[in-house]
């Protein structure tokens, strides 16, 4: 009787351990990884924007910037570079915008692709972390004659470690 009775501990204290919560474990380094890029046209048919979506993965969960961040090196924690293809190579292309200060003052900005993830640290003991982001990009420059574009993405954690950098395949843009 006694065989069985240590059988029965073993079963018993497999299943127990079988079923605890297995947790994922990841470094300490944020990474991501392409997932797609879908383009959204107008009612013209034209590409005016374009839904980029990718993975991530933290091991101390401390993605994400509070409403209080606004300070460099806090004011950003997505990173976004963009791409023109200009005679047969990607070039990286910054795009000027207007700000008007008055009705006789101009005054140019640079526009970014730069975002801001909020905090996504999660409760409990363990705060690794995974899942994924999508940010919605223009994607139709209309100073540029050069349909074909790329983006370029890494992402900050609260510590200020980098990700890994991903890139998009080539985008041919609609816009006539």
């Amino acid at each position: 009787m006694k065989p069985v009775k240590y059988i029965l501990v073993f079963l018993l204290l497999a299943a127990m351990i079988s079923a605890c919560k297995k947790y994922e474990d990841y470094p300490p380094e944020p990474a991501i990884e392409f997932m797609d890029f879908t383009m959204l046209r107008d009612a013209q048919g034209i590409d005016q924007r374009g839904v980029l979506r990718f993975s991530f993965s933290d091991g101390d969960g401390n993605i994400g910037l509070y409403n209080s961040d606004t300070l460099p090196p806090y004011d950003y924690n997505l990173f976004i570079r963009y791409f023109e293809k200009q005679n047969g190579t990607f070039r990286e292309v910054f795009l000027i915008t207007p700000n008007y200060i008055n009705d006789s003052t101009i005054v140019y900005d640079t526009a970014t692709f730069n975002g801001r993830i909020p905090i996504l640290t999660p409760a409990g003991k363990n705060k690794a972390i995974s899942g994924e982001i999508e940010d919605t990009l223009f994607v139709n420059n209309p100073l540029s004659a050069f349909d074909t574009i790329m983006f370029e993405v890494y992402i900050k954690d609260r510590e200020l470690n980098v990700s890994n950098t991903i890139q998009t395949p080539p985008i041919i843009v609609k816009k006539q």
